[in-house]
């Protein structure tokens, strides 16, 4: 996994780079300008903050969640190896944002809300997320932010409980994925039949969804 963050306006010239979950307990070193976010108990590596990146990536833009190519990544590891860290970023090749198929739609034994979906993503693999949303059925086609999506909010999607029953992700609205005209109230966003569960979620053809 691998999320990159770029906010000059609020942070300056630095990228941070999410690889790993936070934990209760961190620690951090910094060498020539890197610093490495790590968990003192496993040694694993949770990010790192990369000041001054555009001496490592002259041509960095954005303002907020940024894409980084597999050259950009390759550029980043080398100075990680420079400044005596391990060069263990991987590029992030497919999206976490997924066409999915509710199979099922189950009430969550501890609530009146909820319920607890079966989700087809990609590779035929199958989720449990629970959903809370009021218009949450079996037999629709909906976006999945699978586990390591960065939502347009900044929100960034772990495994997690609701009211002890694992969530595997999230199905969102369109007003969580930022979508022009989206409806501004709780409901998840119901797909047209045309779109392929298992593929990306365009972003760019989700735009005209609440178009008149």
């Amino acid at each position: 996994m691998l999320i990159a963050s770029y906010n000059p306006r609020e942070l300056g010239d630095t990228l941070i780079v999410v690889v790993a979950q936070d934990t209760p307990q961190q620690a951090h070193t910094v060498r020539d300008g890197i610093a490495r976010i790590y968990d003192p108990e496993t040694e694993k590596s949770l990010g790192y903050n990369f000041f001054d990146v555009s001496h490592i990536l002259p041509d960095i833009t954005g303002q907020g969640q940024v894409f980084l190519s597999a050259a950009d990544v390759d550029a980043l590891n080398q100075a990680l190896e420079a400044a005596g860290f391990a060069g263990e970023l991987v590029a992030e090749t497919c999206s976490r944002f997924i066409v999915g198929y509710v199979k099922t739609a189950t009430p969550h034994p501890d609530s009146d809300h909820l319920l607890v979906t079966e989700t087809e993503v990609d590779d035929g693999q199958t989720l449990q997320i629970v959903s809370g949303s009021p218009n949450m059925q079996a037999d629709i086609k909906v976006v999945v932010a699978k586990v390591g999506a960065m939502m347009p909010n900044g929100l960034i999607i772990w495994p997690g409980e609701l009211r002890g029953v694992p969530s595997d992700g999230m199905i969102c609205s369109g007003r969580e994925l930022g979508l022009a005209n989206a409806p501004q109230r709780p409901g998840a966003l119901i797909l047209p039949d045309d779109y392929q569960v298992g593929d990306p979620f365009d972003f760019d053809r989700g735009q005209t969804i609440f178009t008149a």
